[in-house]
């Protein structure tokens, strides 16, 4: 991989992002690596001064290593001897030019993309399993949980981050394609475009799952408009769209995706007794429950309209995740998987059997309550998750662990209080990647939003002796809920990812000791 100098300014203007240059090379100079971390900075590379902690030092130090150019939204005195590209935004720039470096590898795959404030990963994995019937160890994902970049175990790994820095989302999607992928299933969070991670990416397929207050903080979204517009992006820059009918906020998504697309290639979907506001709006796909039970959850995909039809993926379909909210997203996956040109013959056998590491993972322990450990990190996915559970079960007491990351999310903790209050008997309020923050404190302002006529609050800082207790304290017919981590396998405490076993691995341990008694 290599990118001329010539072309980065010819890129940048045609974007409207170069403000000056200063050119000390050849304008034919190749350079063969890309970085925006100077430690990763190896021969003549392209340098992006970028982020908000970002140090003059780090350009000298790129330079030291190699680096020939460097791109950044003001001049440096460090930079003197190298080429200097000034753009009115870094972030957009590199995204650009990233893109163009590992020679826009998005053009040779097809591109599914999902936003929403719940559901996104299950989605994904759901249509990655319908893909993959299809297409055999030829189907990326690019998710909260994992990347898989190529059918080998060595090319899938754990997320940093649900949607990557631009520069790094397009060398995977490099890679994958060197690996012999043909599709690439991914999820886009509101921060990729918040931080124009995504910035100039088009998706052949992009889904709206839902939104609620989230992500909104002094690292994050100043206020929910922002969240709902970083999100609506995904809408503008997909090709086909398709939108979950009973979303919140669904005449301005709409709207967005109207703007760049025709009506004929946006599908909408919705459960069989949902009566939409507007007239002038046609359902495409119904999913109608048949059965749901604590293992199996079966529904039926209707086609209503002649282009939803023509898809040919209505019929009956069965699940291993339990949980009715699962049957939207399951239906979102359908039809994304439709759209690719998977068929409901091809598609009932590949979502039949998906497994998600930390989502509804059932752990019965021996003479105390059913555990549910599952990734639920907000209150949409608390309450979605809490309502199943009270219905299903018929009304069982609820004990839940449950904490609140620090740094990012603060608009969470109000949510949790009010799940709680809402469906909770007794909650373990305790640790969940804390950050630069005090957990205790953020356990404080989680417990002052929580009714206490109606919840017995614990405040336990450590996180496996929550667990431990919420468990114990639980009897035969209780369910208790540990929500947030799933299979995450760290905390993050003050910048460092500190080795923690995970939710499932702590509530298995439990699980197995009670059989042994």
């Amino acid at each position: 991989m290599a990118l001329s100098l010539n072309a980065c300014i010819l890129l940048l203007k045609e974007h409207h992002l170069l403000k000056s240059s200063a050119v000390q090379n050849s304008m034919d100079i190749q350079m063969s690596g890309i970085a925006y971390d100077s430690r990763k900075v190896s021969g003549p590379s392209l340098f992006f001064c970028k982020g908000s902690h970002f140090r003059p030092i780090y350009l000298s130090m790129a330079k030291d290593n190699g680096a020939i150019t460097y791109v950044a939204e003001k001049p440096y005195v460090e930079g003197n001897g190298m080429n200097a590209l000034i753009v009115v935004n870094v972030t957009k720039a590199m995204a650009i030019l990233a893109a163009a470096f590992y020679d826009f590898p998005q053009d040779d795959l097809f591109v599914i993309a999902y936003t929403g404030t719940k559901g996104k990963t299950t989605s994904a994995y759901f249509t990655r399993g319908i893909l993959e019937q299809a297409h055999p160890k030829r189907v990326a994902l690019f998710s909260t949980l994992d990347r898989i970049v190529g059918p080998n175990p060595d090319q899938k790994f754990k997320s940093d981050l649900t949607t990557p820095e631009s520069l790094d989302l397009f060398h995977d999607m490099r890679q994958a394609v060197d690996n012999g992928m043909t599709h690439l299933v991914m999820e886009v969070s509101s921060q990729a475009y918040l931080r124009n991670r995504v910035f100039g990416l088009t998706y052949d397929v992009g889904f709206f799952l839902n939104i609620t207050p989230d992500h909104i903080g002094p690292n994050e979204h100043p206020n929910f408009a922002s969240y709902l517009h970083s999100k609506m992006q995904l809408m503008v820059n997909s090709r086909k769209v398709v939108i979950n009918a009973e979303t919140d906020h669904f005449d301005e998504v709409y709207a967005a995706a109207t703007t760049t697309t025709y009506p004929d290639s946006i599908y909408l979907f919705a459960s069989s007794d949902f009566k939409p506001k507007r007239d002038d709006l046609h359902i495409d796909f119904r999913f109608e429950s048949q059965t749901l039970d604590t293992t199996k959850s079966r529904f039926t995909l209707v086609p209503v309209t002649e282009k939803a039809a023509a898809l040919n993926i209505g019929g009956p379909y069965s699940l291993s995740l339990i949980g009715d909210f699962n049957e939207s997203n399951a239906t979102a996956a359908l039809i994304g998987g439709g759209l690719a040109g998977v068929d409901g013959a091809k598609a009932n056998p590949g979502i039949s059997t998906v497994q998600i590491p930390g989502r509804m993972e059932q752990y019965p322990v021996k003479d105390h309550g059913l555990v549910y450990v599952d990734y639920a990190h907000n209150y949409g996915s608390m309450t979605a998750l809490m309502h199943f559970i009270k219905a299903e079960y018929h009304d069982p007491k609820i004990l839940v662990v449950v904490g609140a990351p620090g740094d990012k999310g603060v608009s969470r903790r109000p949510g949790f209080a009010k799940a709680l209050t809402e469906y909770a008997q007794v909650a373990y309020l305790t640790t969940d990647d804390p950050g630069f923050e005090d957990p205790a404190d953020i356990i404080d302002e989680i417990d002052a939003g929580i009714d206490h006529d109606k919840v017995t609050v614990n405040k336990v800082l450590d996180r496996q002796t929550a667990i431990e207790e919420a468990i114990a304290a639980s009897k035969p017919g209780d369910i208790v809920i540990v929500a947030g981590k799933g299979a995450d396998q760290y905390q993050k405490v003050r910048g460092i990812d500190t080795p923690w076993p995970s939710d499932s691995k702590v509530v298995q341990a439990i699980a197995d000791a009670s059989q042994q008694n």
